[in-house]
């Protein structure tokens, strides 16, 4: 195509380019706004000032522009967003997780590789951002248990899931928006393992940096004195041994059962017989109730390991008749099973002076019944209890930490009898779909890897799938769905697009290949993977990605080459962004519990940049024969 009639377009593109980055550089206005003011200002620009095709049709017009929101990237990264919601609330991968902090032992060194490889391996079939949210509290115990600032071992969680997710297809959205614009390009599709070898080679030279220089260069930030909890409080709660529990059989003499391992045994009781410690001879039995002393993390764990189990059997108090009965509900009934359906909320809630409830217990109160909500765990201070917790009686200041509907513990606030700790209420995952959603999760991975459908087909479906089972609910879907990224993503296909009709990006291609005029493909791929390295620190791992793939195929085609590396090339140097916190999203999530600066992340992630840019440039020449010098 000949472009010389062309100058104004070109130039005006270029011109919203420039200005495109410094908007995203400065943060003066929101991502958002930047990104929705770029859209419109393309699409009047070339109303104004169009790009005639053949027939005389205008090849920038509207739909044209706008045609980012349907692109299949932006799609995949959406749905895949969704299917990684419900992974997290589901709490699908809580198990592994805990599994590999258990594993860690007394290590530090130990404690990173255990974690970090797994994380790197999962971000490569998973979005980094539900990985790295479910890590973090177990990164966090890791380092109160070993007593170091979890400011040591944040930032290598989020750079060991931004080096998984250079692996494969799906491991992050840049892989999936880079392959989107090559698909529009009507260039061969991208496989899910095309850039497998030298990913899984670059992730690996950077896993070194990660693992055994990172943390000592970054500093320690301990968490300032307002940020301290109460997650250390105490309350007495009572695990019932259900048919078919894994305690069954197990004797206290073995050793405390995993289950039980971060909580006190305080009392066993059977029928009428109550146990007391020393307990080193029971071997528990169907029927038992264990009451234990834990705090609030050991118990939502044990809500995964042992579901029902914290929920005190409802007696005959507890239950209303049937209407065609004089029989109470048992353990099978609706009231039971409801217990298992729906989203549930765990909070603290502390019985209020002149309580009507003070000087009663759970039993005779029928607080089931008169809260729609269960009490799993009392704690009273200064005082060792040893009772069922239905049998205990309420005293005014107990704090009582309650399982219920978000709506009925909303309601909570208009009693008189207990006052609501707002800050307490944490949404508990939907464990009980946790099977469900790791299966759809692992159709969704076979089904894209196999090649037996397109990824956008298997992503798009499993998203949906995750809804209709109800693994997650409509609304937690949407908000799953980050509004920036699809600004963004659309905004920067469409001056994606811009460029390449325009002649743009041939135009940077030509120019850079003329400022490096006597170097061949090997060098001058090595120059171009710097140049997206340190840009995507500035305006963002997709933007970089959907911006400088049309510019490499303009590359290679000038240099009468395969583009295949240099589209692999704007991969893996858009996803260095390490050296900047709002380059990848995972590096804002970890900033607050992390304490950290944003210095922090340039003192850390630029050393990687240099390490992975030195790795690339010998590894990619190598690997896909690019000569370094014209002959």
């Amino acid at each position: 195509m000949l472009y010389e009639n062309l100058d104004l377009q070109m130039w005006i593109t270029l011109g919203l380019v420039f200005l495109t980055i410094v908007g995203f550089a400065t943060e003066r206005l929101p991502i958002e706004v930047v990104s929705a003011s770029l859209i419109a200002l393309l699409m009047i620009v070339f109303h104004f000032l169009p790009v005639p095709d053949l027939e005389g049709q205008n090849q920038l017009n509207a739909a044209r522009i706008l045609g980012g929101f349907a692109n299949p990237g932006l799609i995949t990264v959406i749905s895949l967003l969704i299917v990684g919601e419900a992974m997290v609330r589901t709490g699908a991968l809580e198990g592994v997780a805990s599994t590999l902090y258990r594993l860690s032992g007394g290590s530090i060194l130990r404690g990173l590789f255990i974690s970090l490889i797994p994380v790197a391996a999962v971000s490569s079939v998973l979005n980094n951002t539900p990985v790295v949210i479910i890590f973090i509290p177990i990164i966090g115990a890791f380092a109160e248990r070993m007593g170091i600032s979890v400011s040591r071992l944040l930032i290598p969680l989020s750079f060991a899931s931004i080096l998984g997710g250079m692996t494969t297809l799906i491991g992050s959205s840049t892989n999936l928006l880079v392959a989107g614009v090559v698909s529009e390009l009507r260039l061969p599709a991208i496989q899910f393992f095309d850039f497998f070898v030298p990913g899984i080679i670059l992730a690996s030279l950077g896993l070194l940096y990660v693992l055994f220089i990172a943390p000592r260069i970054i500093p320690d930030r301990a968490p300032m004195a307002s940020q301290l909890t109460s997650e250390d409080r105490q309350f007495i709660a009572q695990i019932e041994v259900l048919p078919g529990s894994p305690l069954i059989g197990q004797n206290l003499s073995d050793g405390i059962p995993e289950v039980l391992s971060e909580m006190t045994v305080r009392m066993i009781q059977r029928s009428e017989h109550a146990f007391l410690p020393p307990l080193d001879w029971v071997e528990l039995k169907e029927g038992d109730v264990i009451v234990v002393a834990a705090t609030r993390k050991a118990l939502i764990e044990s809500i995964a390991t042992l579901p029902g189990a914290l929920h005190p059997s409802p007696t005959r108090r507890q239950l209303p008749l049937r209407e065609t009965s004089n029989e109470p509900y048992n353990s099978t009934d609706q009231v039971a099973d409801a217990w298992q359906e729906g989203d549930q909320v765990l909070a603290e809630a502390m019985v209020a002076p002149a309580s009507n409830i003070a000087g009663r217990n759970l039993e005779t109160i029928g607080f089931r019944r008169a809260y729609d909500c269960i009490v799993l765990g009392i704690q009273r201070r200064s005082q060792m209890m040893r009772q069922r917790l239905t049998e205990i009686t309420l005293e005014e200041g107990d704090v009582l930490l309650i399982q219920g509907p978000p709506q009925n513990v909303r309601e909570l606030q208009n009693s008189h009898d207990v006052i609501l700790m707002e800050l307490s209420q944490h949404l508990l995952p939907r464990y009980f779909h946790a099977q469900r959603a790791a299966l759809i999760f692992a159709s969704v991975l076979l089904a894209a890897a196999s090649g037996l459908i397109p990824i956008v087909v298997a992503a798009l479906t499993g998203a949906a799938a995750m809804i209709v089972t109800g693994c997650l609910d409509i609304r937690d879907a949407v908000r799953a769905i980050d509004s920036r990224i699809v600004l963004t993503v659309a905004a920067t296909l469409g001056l994606g697009t811009a460029l390449q009709i325009t002649g743009g990006a041939e135009f940077v291609a030509l120019s850079l290949i003329g400022a490096l005029h006597g170097l061949g493909p090997g060098a001058i791929i090595s120059v171009f993977f710097i140049i997206i390295a340190l840009l995507t620190n500035i305006l963002s791992n997709n933007a970089s990605a959907v911006l400088f793939t049309p510019i490499a195929i303009n590359i290679a085609a000038a240099l009468g080459t395969d583009p295949t590396p240099f589209i692999f090339a704007v991969i893996f140097g858009a996803s260095c962004s390490f050296a900047s916190p709002i380059g990848y999203q995972t590096n804002l999530i970890i900033m607050a519990p992390g304490h950290y600066r944003f210095m922090d992340f340039v003192k850390t992630g630029t050393p990687l940049i240099i390490i992975l840019w030195v790795g690339f440039s010998i590894l990619f020449p190598w690997y896909y024969d690019l000569p370094l010098i014209i002959n």
